[in-house]
């Protein structure tokens, strides 16, 4: 799924020619959401924000297999370790963005192999293959 702004931008780019902003970028930042159905008005908005955490680069031109119907992470990856004793925080997807940190003009929303359960002294990370972007092609 993607965020209502990135829709609109690949409009754009394919019915009026207009190249995105964030598209020559070479590298994508992966952020953790705790919300199962994210709003694509706001993607981020359950964005975790324990102490430690932190949007993780991720490079573009290597960092995703596809394999003809879905892209997949072809890299192992690691966010920082939760330093912090508060509440469990769970995150349910990734949101690939075009920032390191606050507003975003791209988000496209992956889903997880697994939820990751967050506590103190954890550091959650995500396997090869198991962050899965799927284009939807009909309604």
């Amino acid at each position: 799924m993607m965020s209502n702004a990135l829709a609109n931008d690949l409009l754009e780019c394919t019915l009026k020619g207009i190249d995105p902003s964030w598209r020559a970028g070479a590298t994508q930042y992966l952020a953790l959401i705790s919300s199962a159905s994210p709003d694509p008005a706001d993607p981020l908005a359950t964005e975790l924000n324990y102490t430690g955490y932190a949007r993780i680069a991720h490079t573009k031109a290597s960092g995703w297999t596809d394999n003809g119907t879905n892209f997949t992470n072809a890299v192992l990856k690691q966010w920082g370790k939760r330093t912090d004793a508060g509440a469990a925080q769970t995150a349910r997807k990734v949101v690939v963005v075009d920032t390191v940190s606050g507003a975003v003009a791209m988000a496209i929303i992956a889903g997880l192999a697994d939820d990751l359960y967050i506590t103190q002294n954890v550091q959650p990370q995500c396997d090869v293959g198991t962050i899965t972007i799927t284009g939807k092609t009909s309604e």
